[in-house]
């Protein structure tokens, strides 16, 4: 299975110059955990883990901050035809939750590991001699 069958897409994205708050709203009208930043191209990330680690750091400033203030510029990122289990790998070497999909300059997509745990238990019901039991629906209502 690759990346492409399984991402989120349209990614939500924000410019550099927005404010934080302007992210976080955003994040929540979207229920996402993160957003991805353009500025002439994919030039970063603002994840949830970044907003509550500047919130705890410094509450009085938050509303004076900007997206670029915070965002993570080190991005780690795939292409959609990578497969699924290439992608976890990544993730797991980089320590990251979330890899934006590359598509020129800007995203396809995101895949989340959320992402790759909903369909795990279709991959592991391809394998003969394994069963799976889920509890609750899928991110897709099913």
């Amino acid at each position: 299975m690759e990346v492409r069958e399984i991402m989120s897409s349209p990614v939500v994205t924000i410019g550099p110059d927005a404010t934080l708050a302007a992210a976080v709203d955003s994040m929540l009208d979207n229920r996402i955990g993160s957003i991805v930043v353009l500025d002439d191209g994919l030039s970063g990330i603002v994840t949830e883990s970044d907003v509550l680690t500047t919130l705890a750091a410094d509450e009085s400033s938050f509303s004076e901050l900007s997206v670029e203030d915070v965002m993570s510029t080190d991005l780690v990122t795939t292409t959609s035809t990578v497969s699924v289990t290439n992608a976890l790998r990544t993730m797991q070497a980089e320590e990251v939750k979330r890899l934006p999909i590359r598509g020129g300059r800007k995203p396809l997509g995101i895949v989340t590991l959320t992402d790759i745990a909903w369909h795990l238990p279709d991959r592991l019901r391809e394998r003969p001699g394994l069963s799976t039991r889920r509890q609750g629906r899928r991110r897709d209502g099913r």
